[in-house]
């Protein structure tokens, strides 16, 4: 297809997947990658982990070496963004007023941080985490320790970069409404097993309580919370969620709800319109409902499946949710989705109390996620036994006697 133009949107770790992949699979067309960023497309979880850290260089994220896009003809635009989508035109309209006609389009735009709006919120010290300047300028504020950091939101984020703020010898405190860090992504069980983790790492839980505003004199200096309570803050990380960047969806009139909504091929309500990684609201039919999935295996596989559904070939896009983290000394993959509402069981299997086990979600008997707690090589197993579909009896799936294989 030498005449074509494949426009992608967002010049991200699912954006560049996806370019690698058509010329992988053979499109010789024109192929463009547009990013509004300076930044050449990188993964986003050494952002929270190895980058933040200060283990790990910062061209250990980037997606591929800096020569790669000129070696296969991919036209990266960087620090540019598209202004417009004109579907019947089938155009792409850059902020620098270039059109650009496509053939067909993925939009991979991502989504934004969550922002507080409260009095105070433009005072200086306030970090929020998504892009890599975000995550320099963050380090930049941690490194020398000494620091009294207040972060609002027991999410992922939050606690990831609580303990990245730990371990450069920092006074930490989280502040969040509910019951248990991580209450929404995995129920209170597993979110009390990490609030406990922070905790005797010398973190400062402030559960039941949001942010009411911040103090300062054009400098954060302390957090009020809805409780009325004063934390003192030098620096405040904000972790309370992202939003989908819908509005190029939206004002194309593509179909959005909670994201762009796409089929099993990641294909919009616009057959030449194409969406994958943290924007799209995608039919699962593993799971026999939409989902949208904002961790990195999602953009790792949904980039590459959406451009096979460009070239035309049946794709049924049905990975199973993975997740990972690192805090402290405790490493975690999770499969699958356990919020609250869509389980009734959790199980374990191994020491629980030395953080050495595997979590099950079940509901009626059914394992719908699994979460192994500094216990390896089992993630294709606990995927098996999800994907499986298959009651279990609970005390097997407990007995670490009983291979995961034999219950799938």
């Amino acid at each position: 297809m030498p005449e074509e133009t494949f426009v992608i949107v967002g010049a991200s770790l699912a954006g560049a997947k996806a370019a690698e992949t058509l010329r992988q699979e053979g499109f010789a067309g024109r192929l463009l990658l547009i990013g509004d960023e300076i930044e050449r497309p990188y993964e986003r979880p050494p952002l929270s982990k190895g980058f933040l850290l200060d283990k790990e260089p910062r061209e250990k994220a980037h997606v591929h070496e800096a020569d790669w896009y000129d070696k296969h003809d991919v036209e990266l635009r960087l620090g540019v963004s598209v202004a417009a989508v004109d579907r019947e035109a089938h155009q792409v309209r850059l902020s620098t007023k270039e059109p650009i006609g496509y053939s067909r389009l993925l939009l991979a735009t991502g989504a934004s941080p969550r922002r507080l709006d409260v009095p105070g919120s433009k005072l200086q010290g306030i970090h929020y985490l998504r892009t890599m300047a975000d995550s320099a300028a963050l380090k930049q504020a941690l490194a020398h320790g000494g620091r009294r950091v207040v972060v609002a939101g027991a999410g992922w984020i939050g606690l990831e970069t609580a303990a990245a703020a730990r371990s450069h010898g920092n006074d930490v405190a989280i502040i969040d409404p509910e019951p248990t860090p991580l209450h929404a992504a995995m129920g209170p069980e597993l979110g009390g097993m990490f609030g406990d983790l922070h905790r005797e790492h010398g973190v400062d839980l402030r559960l039941d309580q949001g942010v009411a505003g911040f103090w300062g004199a054009g400098q954060v200096s302390a957090v009020v919370t809805s409780g009325g309570a004063e934390i003192p803050a030098d620096v405040v990380i904000v972790g309370i969620g992202v939003r989908p960047n819908t509005r190029l969806a939206e004002e194309a009139g593509l179909d959005v709800s909670d994201g762009i909504l796409v089929d099993q091929s990641l294909r919009t309500s616009d057959p030449d319109v194409f969406a994958a990684g943290d924007v799209a609201n995608a039919y699962n039919p593993l799971l026999g409902r939409r989902v949208r999935v904002e961790h990195w295996a999602n953009a790792l596989n949904a980039g590459p499946a959406a451009a096979r559904a460009m070239l035309g070939r049946d794709v049924v896009y049905d990975r199973i949710p993975y997740f990972f983290s690192d805090q402290y000394d405790l490493g975690m993959e999770m499969s699958g989705t356990g919020s609250p509402g869509e389980y009734d069981e959790v199980v374990y299997r191994g020491d629980v109390a030395s953080r050495e086990f595997i979590a099950f979600w079940l509901s009626g008997g059914r394992v719908v996620a699994g979460m192994n707690v500094n216990v390896w090589d089992v993630t294709g197993d606990v995927q098996a036994l999800i994907r499986s579909g298959s009651t279990v009896d609970a005390a097997r799936l407990a007995d670490p006697d009983v291979p995961l294989a034999e219950l799938a």
